[in-house]
């Protein structure tokens, strides 16, 4: 019996070692992550405020994730690291999760508002202008940033409940990106047919016509690339909201691992925006260059 007992406090005692060695590690990877976060994204958002030129649709759009994406390195992640190093809290935990519900929520909500954006750019791009305006997408943002932040409060009161609509919500975001992008594709296969067949029109006309519709292909190209990363690191968190919501457990590995994974799509987003585009790209760093004269000076 003593031999037995010995054996099951030895047990416990080497996994409360590998869920600290876990712990401790998790929290290193998140706070380079934290940095890059804060840093990105303050750059993306201080060039689209400081550059009115480039202050489109769906820049502020972009803005609006990079906002977001700031406040996950901002608060999100040194609530997530103090949570996991601070064991117990009850308090720290509940603050933590609805924190990070809410803004991974808006982010997600976000790029499905950016895919939706470019389908009606491509499909009625002649009435575009008057469809989507600033003043209408900022509206738009604010409602859905004041609709998520009360939708994560639900987390306090029906988890099991909170989980399973998370899940369904996230299918449905990603179910209507990747209906916008089989459309923008099928959109730009047919222009693709059309400026082929268009050969007793003027060709100043083709030329025009072709750098038009050229534009607003790279830019849904774009916005594509974003929705791709964006399923490869919400796809796990979209895994543990379902099997939480049809049978909660308590999977803290699993579910700290996940949450990683989708503070580093924060990190990575700047990146991306800065990489793809290339009016933001020169604005960023026109910005950078500014920031640091002022700074020397």
């Amino acid at each position: 019996m003593e031999n037995s007992t010995n054996f099951s406090n030895h047990g416990s005692e080497s996994q409360n070692s590998h869920i600290k060695v876990f712990v401790v590690v998790n929290c290193a990877l998140n706070a380079p992550l934290m940095l890059v976060s804060i840093l990105g994204n303050a750059l993306v958002l201080a060039a689209i405020i400081r550059n009115p030129s480039i202050r489109s649709p769906s820049m502020i759009m972009l803005g609006s994730l990079a906002a977001t994406d700031l406040l996950v390195g901002l608060i999100a992640q040194p609530l997530f690291i103090a949570d996991e190093l601070i064991m117990k809290n009850h308090v720290l935990n509940a603050v933590s999760a609805m924190i990070g519900f809410a803004l991974c929520g808006i982010s997600l909500a976000t790029i499905t508002a950016i895919s939706m954006d470019r389908f009606i750019a491509l499909q009625y791009h002649l009435r575009y202008v008057t469809l989507v305006t600033n003043s209408r997408v900022i509206y738009s943002i604010v409602a859905a940033w004041l609709i998520i932040v009360i939708y994560s409060g639900l987390w306090l009161w029906y988890k099991v409940v909170f989980h399973l609509l998370s899940a369904i919500l996230t299918g449905v975001s990603l179910a209507i990106s990747t209906l916008c992008y089989i459309k923008i594709y099928q959109i730009v296969r047919r222009h693709r047919l059309q400026i082929r067949s268009q050969e007793q029109a003027t060709r100043s006309h083709i030329i025009q016509n072709r750098t038009g519709k050229m534009r607003l292909k790279q830019s849904a190209l774009n916005t594509f690339v974003f929705y791709i990363f964006m399923i490869v690191f919400y796809f796990p968190a979209y895994i543990f909201h379902f099997l939480f919501g049809i049978s909660y457990s308590t999977w803290k590995t699993e579910w700290t691992i996940s949450t990683t994974v989708v503070f580093m799509n924060s990190s990575l987003n700047p990146i991306l925006f800065c990489w793809r585009i290339r009016q933001l790209r020169v604005a960023a760093v026109k910005t950078a260059r500014d920031m640091l004269c002022t700074t020397t000076d």
